[in-house]
């Protein structure tokens, strides 16, 4: 095991390095000489906030991790409508991008900077040879892999088996828990994204999660009134979610 990615790089790359290690401690178990190749080898990406990271077809030739922003992952309809798969933040990397390098494929969905991003990239055969001789990044590699079908799965059955107003209540429930607050920044077209229809729709069903008394709609925004009646439109989709207050 190396000292770690702060030590081992040039004094120009100690600023990124050590928050990488902060971020992702797994890269402090690569051997020395993987780390003095991970320290050569990368280098920084910061893309704007709107533009495409990678898209649908494109080749994969290189593995991005993000210390600040966020892409979101979806797939584009032939209706021209996106439905989201995930999104990517600091701390975490791209299953997507993962096997595609692993598979040596393109990209199958279209990766779009939703803030600012910044991270550091590595090379393709360099993640490859990370895979092969790190055994604890072999493990840190599948068990995301694991963790992203699993949730990927859980889409496909919210996709097929729920009703709208059931995803969206659930959706709500999940950001209102994750961000703490009784109040989010988010438009009708946002959950619209997310959930692949269209945003006349969406803004009908939101309608009617005001009407049941679970949020109150204002201009970009979406406020909580009651968990409960938002548990209660989500039915089964809300025992996913952590308790509420």
């Amino acid at each position: 095991m190396s000292d770690g990615l702060s030590s081992a790089c040039d004094p120009s790359a100690r600023s990124w390095a050590e928050g990488l290690s902060r971020r992702y401690p797994i890269l402090d178990r690569l051997s020395p000489v993987l780390v003095r190749e991970f320290c050569r080898r990368a280098r920084t990406v910061d893309i704007p906030a709107g533009a495409v990271a990678f898209d649908e077809d494109s080749p994969c030739t290189s593995l991005t991790f993000p210390f600040r922003g966020a892409i979101r992952v979806g797939r584009l309809a032939h209706t021209s409508r996106e439905i989201l798969l995930y999104r990517v933040r600091p701390g975490e990397i791209c299953i997507l991008t993962v096997s595609c390098l692993l598979g040596r494929t393109t990209y199958s969905a279209r990766g779009l900077v939703e803030k600012d991003l910044a991270g550091i990239a590595i090379p393709a055969d360099l993640f490859e040879r990370l895979v092969a001789e790190c055994g604890a990044f072999r493990a840190y590699i599948f068990e995301l892999l694991g963790s992203r079908v699993t949730a990927l799965m859980q889409l496909v059955e919210e996709v097929a088996f729920h009703r709208l107003d059931q995803r969206l209540a659930a959706i709500l429930l999940r950001r209102f828990v994750e961000t703490g607050a009784t109040q989010l920044a988010v438009t009708h077209q946002d959950l619209a994204d997310q959930v692949g229809s269209a945003r006349e729709t969406v803004s009908r069903v939101l309608e009617s999660l005001e009407n049941d008394g679970g949020i109150t709609l204002a201009r970009g925004r979406v406020a909580l009134r009651s968990a409960a009646a938002l548990r209660d439109v989500a039915g089964a989709l809300a025992s996913r979610e952590r308790k509420m207050p």
